[in-house]
């Protein structure tokens, strides 16, 4: 995370995304041009000031971690960053001024905002003395702007607490009832076979099918509104391995849907029915992908090495299987190894998540996509995956070079498209770069607008806020993705 102190720029890589070198100074921003940008980091910053209580704000969070008796990796995991990160906090490494990550520091430990924000550092940090070696890898720029009152700012952050603190807790209203439908079926069984529909192999098959479809081009409301039938009318189904297989497929579906609007309690319940309904169904491809859930569902309640366990597991399992055509077995695997990659990487584990996407790229290279899988999967997949990998290691640099040799008009689908933008917004976010941050999330909008209800894409609207002055439609952006705005 850079201090605003001595500058020493080096060059870096381009990205393809190229989005422009100076913020503008009004009128709407220009479309996203696809040439290259080139960029610089900033050396990392020295020790944050000590609070009133004796203890930095990076003392201040390590106390509290360990109280809990949580190593680092748990508490990355809880608030969405790396371990690395983690660590370089709390030895003061790098300053935390961002309210959005103090909040979440709170949530996650329990420690009152304010204790926090009294911790956190009102000017910049005095620039290190060590030499730093020369690196890709960069940390999220939260240091004060240049020129800032360190009293204003203290004010303005404070006052923003009380003002955005308590919206931002929970889902927003829009994923909240876009899934009541989902969340009643699963509590009460409410929902029944819809009129016109045909309960036969052929008719389920195409209603799985054209879920899928709707996931794939992110019209995930409608999704929503359609599963709890579409679930019914599959349980219906003669006979029960078959049935039990439609359900699996549908309860998949579910389950990854309920990832995109952050609803981690659904996830946990689509994810165990999944699993059910594919072990009675015995279709190898199903359980793989329901294992694959299972995984994800773990992953998001911080059981990260459990988690990359069962995604590794499933892969080989899913390869020794002989029941299904290799290419398909193929196919499940790469995306088996590349959850387990990002799981890793979330927990810290350098050499284990990049020796994951490395097998997982080999995979993809042999084989291709097949019609049979249960998931996008195939090379460009795998590039996805290697750069959130990139992004969790706090790997900017890495992952932004390596965005530029991503065409996004390749993607397959739409909800593939604004996953890249939107990860590529969040490295960004990472670099300290709030202009070509901000761009990056217009792309994800642009190609699938109801991609910017997901949690990560709220997070970065909220701390985009700090720069409503210089990025112009801002505030009406963070209001789409569901950021409450006064």
């Amino acid at each position: 995370m850079p201090t605003r102190g001595r500058r020493r720029r080096r060059s870096q890589p381009t990205c393809g995304l190229a989005l422009a070198a100076s913020p503008p100074t009004g009128g709407p921003l220009p479309p996203v041009p696809l040439h290259a940008h080139s960029m610089r980091i900033r050396d990392l910053g020295g020790a944050c000031p000590v609070a009133g209580n004796g203890l930095t704000l990076g003392k201040t969070i390590a106390k509290a971690r360990r109280r809990k008796g949580w190593p680092q990796r748990d508490l990355a995991a809880m608030i969405d960053r790396s371990e690395s990160w983690v660590s370089q906090v709390e030895r003061d490494v790098i300053p935390v001024n961002s309210l959005d990550a103090l909040r979440q520091i709170s949530d996650a430990l329990d420690i009152p905002l304010a204790d926090l924000l009294a911790a956190a550092p009102s000017g910049p940090a005095p620039a290190s003395t060590r030499r730093r070696p020369t690196s890709a890898r960069v940390v999220r720029n939260l240091g004060p702007e240049e020129g800032d009152d360190p009293v204003r700012r203290r004010e303005l952050l404070a006052a923003a607490a009380v003002v955005f603190t308590t919206p931002l807790a929970g889902a927003s209203p829009a994923s909240a009832s876009t899934l009541a439908p989902l969340e009643d079926h699963l509590l009460y069984g409410t929902a029944t076979v819809p009129k016109r529909s045909e309960v036969s192999p052929v008719g389920v098959a195409a209603e799985v099918k054209a879920s899928r479809q709707e996931f794939r081009a992110a019209r995930y409301d409608t999704l929503a509104r359609n599963l709890p039938g579409r679930i019914a009318q599959a349980q219906a189904l003669e006979p029960v391995e078959t049935s039990a297989t439609a359900v699996a497929d549908l309860y998949n579906i579910a389950t990854r849907l309920c990832i995109k609007l952050g609803e981690d309690g659904l996830v946990a319940i689509t994810a165990d029915r999944a699993l059910t309904s594919a072990r009675i169904g015995g279709d190898a491809l199903t359980i793989a992908e329901a294992h694959r859930m299972v995984s994800s569902a773990w992953r998001r309640q911080g059981h990260l090495a459990r988690a990359t366990d069962i995604a590794v597991r499933a892969a080989q399992d899913v390869r020794g299987d002989r029941s299904t055509h290799e290419t398909a077995r193929l196919s499940a695997s790469v995306s088996l190894l590349a959850t387990a990659a990002y799981t890793a990487a979330k927990m810290g584990d350098r050499p284990t998540a990049h020796g994951l996407i490395g097998e997982a790229a080999e995979a993809a290279e042999i084989g291709r996509t097949s019609s049979e899988a249960r998931t996008d999967t195939g090379t460009q997949q795998v590039l996805l995956h290697q750069l959130s990998v990139h992004y969790l290691l706090g790997d900017a640099g890495q992952a932004i070079d390596l965005a530029r040799t991503i065409n996004p008009a390749a993607l397959p689908t739409a909800e593939r498209q604004g996953r890249f933008f939107t990860d590529v917004a969040r490295c960004f976010d990472q670099w300290g770069k709030p202009e070509q941050c901000y761009r990056a999330l217009l792309a994800a909008e642009r190609a699938a607008p109801q991609e910017i209800r997901r949690g990560s894409v709220k997070n970065l609207a909220s701390g985009l806020l700090r720069h409503d002055r210089t990025l112009p439609g801002v505030r009406a952006f963070a209001g789409r993705a569901g950021v409450a705005v006064n």
